[in-house]
């Protein structure tokens, strides 16, 4: 079975800058690699509609900044854009997203010896309310 996807282009750009960019802002926030990498494994391994769009082969995920503020103030709206964007054309899938992006999330902030570091912890919480914003 197969899913057809009806979003628009800048929709799928929007899912994908919000997801990415959120893995991006744990990475700048000063997250292990190997962490982000794991969260990156997360969002391509998602499913349902969701998953195709973020598994999809794309050049639409523009995240300049040259400080975590300046990230931030683009990822942190795009979270919540998404969350809108799914609420009003595939509302079965807002949950799927929203826990996509927790599980990228968690596999940062559960990682490591020593526990994430205090930056990170408050990059995950803003992250946990842009995506609750909506």
């Amino acid at each position: 079975m197969s899913i057809t996807i009806t979003l628009t282009d800048q929709d799928k750009s929007i899912l994908r800058t919000a997801a990415y960019g959120a893995v991006s802002l744990l990475a700048a926030a000063g997250a292990p690699h190997k962490a982000v990498t794991h969260a990156s494994i997360v969002l391509t391994s998602a499913t349902g509609l969701v998953g195709h769009v973020l598994a999809a082969k794309s050049r639409d995920i523009h995240l300049p900044g040259k400080s975590v503020a300046e990230l931030a103030d683009q990822v942190l709206p795009s979270l919540t854009a998404a969350m809108g964007v799914l609420g009003e054309q595939y509302p079965g899938e807002v949950d799927n997203f929203r826990g996509t992006v927790l599980v990228a999330v968690e596999a940062v902030v559960g990682s490591g010896k020593g526990g994430p570091s205090p930056a990170v912890v408050v990059m995950a919480r803003k992250i946990a309310a842009a995506l609750d914003a909506a």
